[in-house]
């Protein structure tokens, strides 16, 4: 992987995380059009750092508020928002736990892979703006469900964010609330992965070098700061059939590529 490879990828990554496409597809699919082969995740889990670092940038208010509200050591709304996030690691944890050399396997099927977790993303989009009552907000219910989406999101292809968002909305939560939950959800999995990566010695290990790792994270965190800041609005406002419409087309783009 060479500089310009790094910054491309990183801005792809910054990008696309935010919107229900499938960040981890488009990095896929960019790989494929590039000819790059990389046989680990390093380069995947820096990208996602930065653009969760982007996230804390964004929400810090709210994220400081929360913690003001949680040192206050009584149950409050702040409490009570923090443990469904809590309640929302659960699922991804296990995945973590017990079925990482799995997740990675995933990462190296290639297209026919991206393609299918695309076709999901653009189902469950579909169906979330015709399911469900959109007044509620998020519960220690709709919070685990919408954990288990982002567990099962480890699929390439399958949009983390469109899956929880989706899942939230089929749930009856209202879409500006299940955004946000979505975008603050995702903060400690992320991160905590990228710490195991560092302390474990895998990103000494990894065939990325030391500097692609860092070009593609500062791409990452500028580009992800400008999509955080101008498309969530986007996500909260816009009909998701779009999105799905968008998920259906590079689905087939897959296919174009991996068969021609």
């Amino acid at each position: 992987m060479s500089s310009i490879e790094a910054i491309i990828l990183g801005l792809i990554q910054g990008l696309t995380e935010f919107l229900p496409v499938s960040s981890s597809g488009h990095l896929t699919i960019a790989k494929a059009l590039f000819g790059i082969e990389t046989s680990d995740l390093s380069f995947e889990i820096a990208v996602h750092a930065a653009t969760v670092l982007a996230t804390v940038v964004v929400f810090r208010k709210e994220i400081l508020r929360l913690l003001q509200g949680l040192f206050k050591f009584k149950y409050n709304d702040e409490t009570k928002y923090i443990l469904m996030i809590c309640v929302s690691m659960i699922p991804v944890f296990v995945v973590g736990m017990f079925f990482k050399d799995y997740v990675e396997d995933l990462f190296g099927s290639g297209l026919i892979i991206v393609a299918i977790g695309l076709s999901i993303t653009a189902c469950l989009l579909f169906l979330s703006d015709h399911i469900g009552r959109r007044n509620k907000e998020i519960s220690f219910k709709s919070a685990f469900w919408m954990g288990v989406a982002q567990a099962v999101a480890v699929i390439p292809g399958l949009s983390r964010s469109g899956s929880t968002i989706a899942t939230g909305l089929m749930c009856g939560v209202r879409k500006e609330s299940v955004a946000q939950f979505s975008f603050l959800m995702v903060m400690v999995p992320i991160l905590g992965e990228a710490f195991l990566d560092l302390v474990g010695g895998d990103a000494a290990d990894s065939l990325v070098g030391g500097s692609q790792l860092l070009l593609g994270f500062v791409s990452a965190f500028i580009s992800g700061l400008f999509a955080c800041k101008f498309m969530i609005a986007i996500v909260r406002r816009a009909k998701l059939k779009w999105f799905a419409i968008y998920c259906c087309i590079a689905a087939i783009a897959c296919l174009v590529i991996a068969f021609v």
